[in-house]
This record gives structure tokens, C-alpha cells and sequence, in this order.
């Protein structure tokens, strides 16, 4: 494994102690189907528990999302095409409450819909194109535009800086960086580097999405 793939960057508090930083080694929907998905996000059992975690993934256009849903899911590359809508899938797992991931289409025209699909949202995974420095300040924008909907409030997020397997994309630390995470002070997070072309850093991935989900229901746990 390259080392900048064991780097993870997490912010992590908790009632006893200040909020710090700390750095270690480490089926495509239809528009027209979307008022009865979302009707679904955060389904509870008969007792009023929730019975999954609801992650809506999001990022720009070309930043690797559909293959990393289905990476996630344990498939082999495929060919994919840009995503007009949404596409959703379970991640299950033993021992562990069922994920359902959404992967929402971010390409210019569709932004404007992204805000319907937040209610009821566990954790936010938001995908970085590692190798796209000219788009990075959007990437952060959208980003910004994401965490200030009402329906957010406290909600963890987890950066993926995709597409690491490439010679010139950005390191984790220089990324981190130049988003400045650090004025997300309402928030859990993690920024992690990930490849969904050579399936490193998945794992890992998925193992954050776990943890901020919990991090959710009872503040951010350093790990």
C-alpha cells in the first residue's frame, strides 16, 4: 500500500475535551422515483429505533462517486456514465446496522436538487477528484453550501480524496489543507485518501462511515 494511502485526518471532540485535529498513519434512480425513495430515508422498527443509517454521497461531476458505490459494494470496475438523479444501494454487513448509500449525480445543473435529498441524512460522504486542483475551491463551495442546510446540523462527513492512484494528484495533507477543516467546528469529520480504480482505501472508508455514523448519535469520538 503507497503510504499516502494510511494517512487519515480526522477532528474528533467529545464533552470532557476542546475539539483538536489529529493526523496518524493510518441502479441509477429516476427523478421521477425520488418522492417515494425519500419517503423511505430513516426507516424505524416498531419500538422507534432506526433500522439503517441513511449516507448520501455527494461531490462533482467526474469525481469517481458511481464507482466507488460500486466498489463499496464488492463489484469489479465498470464502465459508468455521468448520474442524472440518484442511484442508491445497501451496504450490509454482520454485526453492524445496515448503510443505505445514495449516490447523487453533481453535475452543474443538478446541484440545485441536492438540498432534497438531506433530510434524514446519518452521514454525508462527500468525494474529492484528487487531481482536479482547478476545481478544488467549487468542490469546497458546493461543500459549504451542503453543511449550511438546516437539515445538517451535527451531521458527520467524510472526505474521500479520490483518484490517489494518479502521479499528480494532491496529497492528503496539502488537500486538507487548502479546504481548511478546521471551520467545521460543528461537525465530526474525516478526511481520507482513497483510489475506487484500484479499490485501496475502501476498506478504511467504509470503516469511517461506521464510526461517524455513531459519532452522530453521541459526539465525536477520538479513534
Amino acid at each position: 500500500m503507497s503510504p499516502k494511502m494510511g494517512l487519515v485526518y480526522r477532528k474528533a471532540f467529545s464533552d470532557s475535551k476542546p475539539g483538536y485535529l489529529s493526523g496518524v498513519g493510518m441502479h441509477q434512480g429516476c427523478l421521477l422515483l425520488m418522492d417515494s425513495a425519500l419517503a423511505n430515508m430513516g426507516s424505524v422498527n416498531s419500538r422507534g429505533h432506526k433500522t439503517e443509517a441513511q449516507v448520501v454521497m455527494m461531490g462533482l461531476d467526474s469525481a469517481g462517486k458511481t464507482t466507488l458505490l460500486y466498489r463499496l459494494k464488492g463489484y469489479q470496475l465498470v464502465e459508468t456514465v455521468p448520474t442524472v438523479g440518484f442511484n442508491v444501494e445497501p451496504l450490509e454487513a454482520l454485526g453492524h446496522v445496515p448503510l443505505v448509500l445514495w449516490d447523487i449525480g453533481g453535475q452543474t445543473q443538478l446541484r440545485a436538487s441536492w438540498k432534497d435529498y438531506l433530510e434524514g441524512t446519518d452521514v454525508l460522504m462527500y468525494v474529492l477528484d484528487s487531481t482536479d486542483e482547478a476545481r478544488l475551491p467549487e468542490a469546497l463551495a458546493e461543500l459549504m453550501k451542503v453543511l449550511n442546510n438546516p437539515n445538517m446540523v451535527g451531521v458527520p462527513f467524510l472526505l474521500l480524496a479520490n483518484k490517489q492512484e494518479a502521479p499528480d494528484a494532491l496529497p492528503l495533507l496539502e488537500i486538507r489543507n487548502r479546504l481548511g477543516l478546521e471551520r467545521f467546528q460543528g461537525h465530526c469529520w474525516e478526511l481520507r485518501a482513497c483510489s475506487a480504480f484500484t479499490g485501496q482505501g475502501l476498506p478504511e472508508a467504509l470503516k469511517s462511515l461506521r464510526s461517524l455514523r455513531k459519532s452522530h448519535r453521541g459526539g465525536c469520538v477520538s479513534m
